[in-house]
């Protein structure tokens, strides 16, 4: 059997990068894992037992709050992390962890989520969420970070990108070819229900999300809302929209599977690497708004599984609010759709690319769900009970 080690950038909340990980390790279960800063309470105790080395950073009071401040050093202490000795290493980063420098003869994958958004393509956001006097350090930080990421992409024998605009940022940013494998969506928790007159929005309340964009469409619409999570829009949303719009903040997985199923549509206001929430929602049986670019277009079937907008248009948005007839969508062709992207297919395709881009006969394949061996004991705990709180799915970025 290849004695595998995995790495993913910080393992401090449960949030869509550390649900794809922790899946990611499922496979794996003999594998050590490796991370830059590593809180076993935040994560739920998902790794309990199994992480076996974090960098330097660790030994400093800092955890989710106030990692941000850390930025300059993240690619010196992911330089220097001890792997030890390993025949294949599976990196899964947003950010760094693909930096990392396995020894000599070791091959190392990596499951990219996105490359680093704020050293290429968010840049001005980043800058803009700090201080004047500081931007101008801030800018030549990310300069830095952006020419080592080039040259720590160079180093990875082999990638796979968790959707296509993500393969595209792979090819521009790094010059580097990649294979798709999307990420998994726990489809099976979700039941089909008669649709009320109400849309639903699920996500980060944050500027870049286009929450507000949104909600004046549906406001121009004439439509009632109902927004599941929170942040630091939440009440100037709320100051705004409230007349019309119902703010939920964060709500269990149950309450969110509900809302979902009983929703008219699930619109996704800004376009996404993927879109866990656009799977989830078609796994309710309800259809997904999505701008025309990004996750949505790759997940949704315009006119069959959703409606698609040109994105960014929301006077478009509003019109589809206002015109399309969304109980006319067949709720079982949306879950045959959502279906494509389960947790089973998921693992399933991890495995067969490590497996082929390894070279090994041989490694531990996915068991389906109720059919657990022996030889996955050492399953991390917690590992099939990922409960998510909507609302906080942001990966790998300065808000974390």
């Amino acid at each position: 059997m290849m004695v595998t080690g995995l790495v993913h950038d910080y393992l401090l909340v449960m949030r869509g990068a550390e649900r794809t990980f922790a899946h990611i390790a499922w496979c794996f279960p003999r594998a050590s894992i490796f991370t830059l800063l590593y809180d076993e309470e935040g994560t739920e105790g998902v790794f309990a037992g199994r992480v076996a080395g974090t960098s330097s950073l660790q030994r400093l009071p800092v955890r989710q709050r106030g990692f941000r401040k850390l930025l300059p050093l993240f690619p010196s202490a992911i330089d220097r992390l001890d792997l030890g000795e390993h025949e294949a290493i599976v990196s899964s980063s947003s950010a760094f962890g693909h930096g990392v420098r396995p020894r000599a003869g070791t091959t190392h994958i990596c499951y990219c989520h996105t490359p680093f958004r704020y050293a290429w393509y968010e840049r001005q956001r980043a800058l803009a969420e700090v201080p004047g006097p500081a931007r101008p350090l801030l800018d030549r930080q990310l300069d830095r970070i952006q020419r080592w990421d080039v040259e720590a992409a160079s180093r990875v024998d082999h990638f796979i990108a968790n959707s296509r605009l993500t393969q595209q940022r792979i090819g521009d940013f790094w010059g580097r070819e990649s294979t798709i494998v999307h990420p998994p969506v726990d489809t099976h928790r979700f039941t089909v229900k008669a649709p009320e007159d109400f849309f639903l929005v699920v996500g980060e309340l944050v500027p870049h999300k286009l929450v507000s964009e949104a909600l004046g469409a549906a406001e121009r619409a004439g439509c009632r809302v109902k927004v599941v999570g929170t942040g630091p829009s939440l009440k100037p949303l709320r100051r705004r929209f409230g007349a019309r719009t119902e703010f939920l903040g964060r709500v269990q997985d149950d309450h969110l599977a509900d809302l979902m199923a009983r929703a008219k549509a699930v619109i996704v206001p800004c376009v996404e690497e993927f879109g866990i929430t656009a799977v989830e929602a078609q796994a309710a049986g309800r259809p997904v708004i999505g701008p025309d670019q990004g996750g949505t277009a790759e997940t949704i079937d315009d006119g069959e599984t959703g409606v698609l907008f040109p994105a960014g248009d929301f006077d478009a948005l509003a019109e589809v609010l206002r015109d399309v007839d969304f109980c006319g969508f067949d709720s079982h062709r949306l879950q045959r759709s959502a279906n494509r992207f389960c947790v089973e297919s998921f693992r399933r395709s991890i495995v067969a690319q490590v497996t082929r881009l390894t070279g090994a006969s041989e490694h531990p394949r996915p068991t389906p769900i109720g059919e657990r061996t022996a030889s996955q004991a050492a399953d991390p705990p917690g590992a099939e009970r990922f409960t998510r709180r909507a609302g906080g799915r942001i990966s790998g970025s300065l808000r974390r």
